[in-house]
């Protein structure tokens, strides 16, 4: 999800410099979704690794 996050920074950032405002802002826009979901996702399973899969193996 990180990588797509970034994909689509690239390309906001390229059509922001081309002068495509609204196509810049919208990939701008799904790239701080993508990375922020990503980002908590990630927090999630962490936690979840730290406390739920010691009681597993155990």
């Amino acid at each position: 999800m990180i990588k797509w996050a970034i994909i689509f920074a690239v390309i906001g950032l390229i059509a922001g410099a081309l002068g495509f405002s609204g196509m810049a802002g919208a990939a701008m826009g799904i790239a701080q979704f993508l990375f922020w979901a990503a980002i908590i996702i990630a927090v999630v399973l962490f936690v979840i690794g730290l406390t739920v899969a010691k009681k597993v193996v155990r």
